[in-house]
Order: C-alpha cells, then structure tokens, then sequence
C-alpha cells in the first residue's frame, strides 16, 4: 500500500468509491453523486489550498481517499481542519482508512494546524468507533443537522488536537 497526493489520473477512482456512498449511503449528506470534472476540480482546490487530497494505492487500484480543509471559514478557524476519508468497500477493515487519517493529520500538523475534526452522521456506529479507536473524542452533537433520504440525522463532531 503506497500513499499519495491524488491526481486527475485517479479521478474515476475516487469517483467509483466515493458516488455509491453519497448515492446509497448517509455517511454524508451530500445529496447528488459528483461528477468526474467536480471532483476533479474539489482535488486541485484541496491541494492548491496547501490542504491535502490523498489516496492510498494497492495492486488493484485506489484503496481510499482522504482529504481535509477549514472546518469554519475566517481567520480564527484557521488553525481547526476538518477530514473526510473513505474507503473502497471491498478493502474495509484492512487499515487503509487509519493510514490516511494519520496521514491527513501528519500532512495538516507541519502546516501547524492544531485540531482535526471529523463529522460523521450519528447513526454511522462504525464511523464514531473508528475514530474513538484513533483517539478521537466526541466534542459535540447537532441533532437533525443533515437532511438526506426524506428524514433528518444528527451531527456528531470528534476531534483530536494534533499538538499533543
């Protein structure tokens, strides 16, 4: 497994994992799947902005994606990231999404950033383990923050200090 900044190369990748968990799934509440040429341009955004956009790479392709940005815009959320990482679902559960969150951590710590934040739906019990299990702690929960699939769904925001 290698890891690397994602490039247009990958877009149908990212595409295939990324689509059927916005299609099927409320891991996010992104409504309509992305096309390639969005994505596309959401990488170069990410990675023109000094934020990271990676991919772990096995011998049968992308494996998973990460990436991160502001959690808040305006100066003083400067320093507060927020991630967002999936993986392939055949290759769940093998390590590739713990490599990239430290990864993505490794990536926004030497810019000197100081939280990582991920929101995750509070129904994904999956998604609220795998971040206690990398040391994340709940810092808060939205009830009825996301809309999708014609019913509302809570917020859960964990955090970890990347300074310690």
């Amino acid at each position: 497994m290698i890891l690397r900044d994602a490039t247009a190369g990958d877009v149908a990748q990212i595409a295939a994992i990324w689509n059927p968990i916005i299609r099927d799934t409320v891991a996010t509440f992104w409504p309509t799947e992305r096309s390639e040429p969005e994505i596309a341009r959401f990488v170069a955004d990410r990675q023109a902005a000094n934020h990271a956009f990676l991919v772990a790479q096995d011998h049968d392709g992308i494996a998973g994606f990460a990436t991160y940005t502001q959690f808040r815009g305006g100066l003083g959320y400067a320093h507060s990231m927020e991630h967002s990482v999936h993986a392939h679902p055949e290759r769940r559960g093998r390590g590739v999404g713990r490599l990239l969150v430290r990864a993505v951590e490794a990536h926004a710590r030497l810019r000197g950033h100081r939280l990582m934040i991920g929101g995750i739906t509070g129904s994904n019990t999956a998604s609220i383990a795998f971040h206690a299990a990398l040391g994340y702690a709940e810092w808060g929960r939205i009830p009825a923050a996301g809309w999708k699939f014609d019913q509302f769904h809570d917020l859960v925001l964990m955090g970890r200090d990347l300074s310690v």
